[in-house]
């Protein structure tokens, strides 16, 4: 394996662990592993060294049973480790739902074998953490996004605009000291939200990628879609047939509503230097928002989240984000002096 590759891992490791998760050298700690990935061998040998007296089980070599009786011995505020290749299954059981509900911390790398070899720099890299970043600009980043009535999404010759203001912005910084779960899949770096009132949503945007069927990003010239009162209504000359056969299929089960617009703070992710992974890549550098009526986080009046299917992401060719006529994002960067 990689030997700086593994050197990197194991920094940025200890700095999730120590910095992000603050975990107590006190507390146990459950390692659920694969090696079905270099990937996963990669970052377990970087927890084998950060955290040596942890117990460590290999999934795919032991009954689930065994891994079931580890989770049982654990309390309140013990540290569990997942590292997947892709997703750990348990029949019924929820791994990561079932830890937060006992109050144990959780830090979850999965479908790393969806990223490719010329992508675990960006990945690893990826994990870095820098407190005075996401817990600094970021919790400024989400407090202007709280208070903006008129926000506008400005692509080459297009403008979205949202005015009538934003739902509580989210963040996903590494920060979770007045939250109640702590930890969550990992890379992190991302604020999100969405229009108070989505029939509101008007203007056109510009996307140069999307998830594809299988959960991967799917990389296009950029591309002009069409939105009135939330819904994508049109779309240029030049978009690709997979995107609007993701519109025929989200018109099957519900409408193709434009719902969470986020914003990635994760500055070792960019166009250039992306994952495959949908999960880890939307926390870009840059904006994205979602396609289809599903999210969990806000209610809407007449959406009933049971009867929704559909969430799929699209990442924008951004030039400029306008809150109340300032400036908040220009050209691939935030402009944090606005904040």
């Amino acid at each position: 394996m990689d030997k700086e590759l593994i050197t990197l891992a194991t920094k940025h490791v200890r700095d999730v662990v120590e910095m992000a998760i603050e975990h107590d050298p006190a507390q146990q700690v459950l390692v659920i592993y694969d090696t079905d990935s270099d990937l996963a061998r990669v970052l377990l040998d970087a927890y084998q060294t950060v955290l040596p007296n942890a117990q460590y089980v290999d999934f795919k070599q032991v009954d689930k049973q065994v891994v079931l009786d580890g989770i049982a011995g654990l309390s309140a505020k013990d540290l569990v480790v997942l590292i997947q290749s892709m997703d750990f299954r348990l029949n019924e059981f929820r791994i990561r739902i079932h830890l937060f509900e006992r109050e144990i911390k959780v830090i979850d790398h999965q479908h790393l074998s969806r990223n490719t070899p010329d992508s675990y720099h960006t990945y690893i890299g990826a994990l870095a953490y820098n407190p005075e970043w996401y817990r600094g600009v970021g919790h400024k980043l989400k407090d202007r996004l709280a208070k903006t009535a008129k926000l506008q999404i400005l692509c080459e010759g297009t403008e979205l605009v949202i005015p009538n203001g934003l739902e509580d912005p989210k963040p996903n910084l590494g920060d979770y000291r007045e939250m109640k779960n702590i930890g969550g899949t990992f890379p992190i770096g991302e604020v999100f939200t969405e229009a108070v009132d989505l029939t509101a949503t008007n203007g056109s945007l510009m996307i140069y990628a999307f998830a594809d069927t299988d959960f991967n990003i799917a990389m296009h010239e950029p591309f002009r879609i069409d939105i009135k009162d939330g819904i994508v209504v049109s779309w240029g000359d030049n978009t690709p047939q997979a995107f609007v056969d993701v519109i025929e299929k989200i018109k099957t089960n519900e409408r193709p509503l434009l719902r969470e617009i986020g914003f990635g703070m994760n500055r070792a992710i960019t166009r250039q230097n992306y994952l495959k992974d949908i999960t880890a890549y939307e926390r870009i550098l840059g904006l994205h928002c979602s396609l289809g009526e599903k999210h969990t986080v806000y209610k809407k009046e007449g959406i009933t989240a049971k009867d929704t299917r559909f969430h799929v992401d699209l990442f924008l060719d951004t030039k400029q984000v306008l809150a109340d006529g300032t400036e908040i994002f220009k050209d691939g960067s935030y402009v944090v002096e606005n904040f």
